[in-house]
């Protein structure tokens, strides 16, 4: 059976005709509902649901908040601080910047499968842990939304597969955080080594810049804040510490 994807604008235009019998009835529409003041039309904003929104996450959900065209609706995180703290970023700003006074378009999730159940959201925004990349990102394709998700992809070449087969079957847009291969610095370079420009190509050095050491292995009781079992997901079971 395939899904037919029903956008907002659909909503709208049939909205719109089913309401013709209403038009005697005053009404008020905010110009930024119009488009209007330097803003887009709520109507044309892509809607956005974040799912992960610690270090990485939160400067990408920070990155979509900053246009004019597209919505946060939605954020997901298995910890319920840092998950209730981006909420209200979100309302905030919408309220502050928008001219809607107290806002509450923006909800908030423990489990991304139900967020990936809207079907009012058009793009997710996949920043979890390393294990949760594909199968989370799987079930956004079979759910018709674009993705765009974080390095690495999977933790095999199976999952990997796995997922280009899934983008390609349901026809999903999907960017990968690989942007400096787009950055005009890198892009020049690899037209100069592949045009000859350097010279014949002997050798290729490949490095990696060093991360930040982690925690301490020393088993420690759950937060009270987190969702553990669901932060492990698919991965084998291990103490928390």
């Amino acid at each position: 059976m395939k899904i037919r994807k029903f956008n907002r604008r659909q909503f709208l235009n049939r909205a719109a005709h089913a309401a013709t019998g209403l038009v005697g009835i005053p009404y008020i529409v905010s110009s930024d509902a119009l488009g209007k003041a330097n803003t887009v039309a709520a109507s044309n904003r892509i809607t956005v649901g974040c799912i992960g929104v610690g270090n990485q996450g939160g400067g990408l959900f920070r990155g979509f908040l900053g246009k004019s065209d597209t919505q946060i609706v939605a954020i997901c995180d298995v910890h319920r601080t840092k998950r209730d703290r981006t909420v209200e970023i979100v309302q905030e700003h919408y309220g502050r910047n928008r001219g809607k006074g107290t806002y509450k378009g923006c909800v908030g999730y423990n489990d991304f499968r139900e967020l990936l159940q809207r079907a009012d959201i058009d793009v997710v925004v996949i920043a979890s842990p390393d294990h949760w990349h594909v199968p989370i990102a799987v079930s956004a394709a079979r759910a018709n939304k674009d993705i765009y998700m974080e390095k690495p992809i999977g933790l095999s070449m199976a999952e990997n597969q796995a997922l280009r087969q899934a983008v390609d079957r349901y026809g999903t847009v999907f960017q990968f955080g690989t942007q400096q291969r787009s950055e005009v610095n890198f892009r020049q370079a690899c037209e100069l080594v592949r045009n000859g420009r350097i010279g014949k190509l002997h050798t290729i050095n490949v490095w990696s810049p060093s991360s930040a050491n982690g925690g301490s292995l020393t088993p420690a009781p759950v937060p009270k804040e987190l969702d553990y079992n669901m932060w492990l997901g698919p991965a084998p079971f291990v103490p928390y510490s």
